[in-house]
């Protein structure tokens, strides 16, 4: 490998098929205004407020709903049977007609489904994949076995705020390389400490994305699902976890997964992640630059995505470039292409 050669640099010159001896990622097709889209619950089950949410959020932006069978069903903590579910999600990716699949929340029961996911109908069938939260592990298995580019994004029943459509309509509907995720400014910054961006380690660093949240993160350490966070910017977010449990995560990654040679760190809203009793805790802050702060990664805090009304929309394993001393997360590549 040439020294001194931007990693962009060094992918653009390789064989199409072949950066590091691996397929690069499979992009879905540009998601169009009008389309289809089919609409599942892989994880929990959703209430008839966040059902009705999730609605009537696509309908106003125009896209056309088909609805999974278990979509409302209910199986104690779970949207239905493993198998229901996982019927879903294929006849998702199997249905020509349906052009995206998004999932209408999160919560828990992705993991479930991994060990019986159809990775060659997915590999055959590319779509954009939208969610985030518990959809993590669903995204993390995408690109491991089928090789497809997938997206941390809304769900279906999150807040659809300027911001968070701006972002997913500049990756998804109308791409351009080099899309800027900033770090907030003090105007757009909420009270409260874990929303209060920070620089934990200064620099600047290229690399394919992958991430998600905290949880699913280390509840797949250890698993064929686990992808290497070797050379690559690993975005992470957390919600309603103490300091001492996101120390727990991190360290167990930190030992069981090769976190360490990640090229940069970029964390997003750690959501109610401060400690309830303070005298007996690190801050959030304290805990993340305890466990991060001494890889000598670029590492900033605070980027907008997350379990935050106003979310950025990140394509996994497309190129981007973490600047954590301009305060920026830089989408080099776009994650879909236009339809041949």
């Amino acid at each position: 490998m040439a020294a001194g050669l931007p990693v962009s640099k060094i992918l653009a010159e390789m064989p199409e098929n072949e950066p590091f001896g691996k397929p690069r990622p499979t992009k879905p097709p540009r998601l169009r205004e009008g389309a289809t889209v089919g609409l599942i619950a892989p994880a929990s089950p959703v209430s008839d407020e966040k059902y009705q949410k999730a609605v009537d959020n696509l309908t106003r932006l125009g896209f056309v709903i088909r609805e999974g069978k278990s979509l409302r069903a209910r199986n104690g903590h779970l949207a239905g049977t493993d198998a229901a579910r996982l019927a879903d999600l294929h006849w998702a990716f199997s249905d020509p007609e349906i052009e995206a699949v998004w999932c209408v929340r999160g919560g828990y029961g992705c993991t479930r489904l991994l060990p019986g996911v159809d990775f060659g109908l997915i590999r055959r069938s590319p779509k954009p994949f939208i969610g985030y939260s518990d959809v993590t592990a669903l995204h993390l298995a995408i690109g491991q076995k089928a090789g497809l580019v997938t997206f941390h994004g809304p769900v279906g029943a999150s807040d659809y705020t300027d911001f968070t459509l701006h972002h997913f309509r500049r990756v998804l509907m109308q791409p351009s390389p080099r899309h800027e995720i900033a770090l907030p400014g003090e105007a757009d910054t909420l009270p409260g400490d874990e929303y209060r961006p920070e620089i934990i380690t200064a620099g600047r660093a290229e690399g394919r994305l992958t991430g998600g949240n905290l949880s699913l993160l280390a509840a797949l350490a250890g698993t064929p699902f686990c992808p290497s966070f070797r050379g690559k910017i690993v975005f992470i977010e957390e919600v309603g976890e103490q300091p001492y449990r996101v120390d727990r995560m991190l360290t167990q990654m930190l030992q069981a997964t090769d976190l360490a040679s990640a090229a940069g760190l970029a964390l997003g809203v750690f959501a109610d992640c401060q400690p309830k009793r303070e005298e007996f805790s690190l801050t959030l802050s304290a805990t993340l630059r305890d466990r991060l702060g001494g890889l000598g990664v670029p590492t900033a805090y605070g980027l907008p995505f997350g379990h935050i009304s106003n979310q950025a929309t990140l394509p996994y394993g497309t190129l981007a470039e973490l600047d954590t001393e301009k305060g920026r997360l830089v989408l080099v590549e776009t994650g879909v292409k236009d339809k041949e």
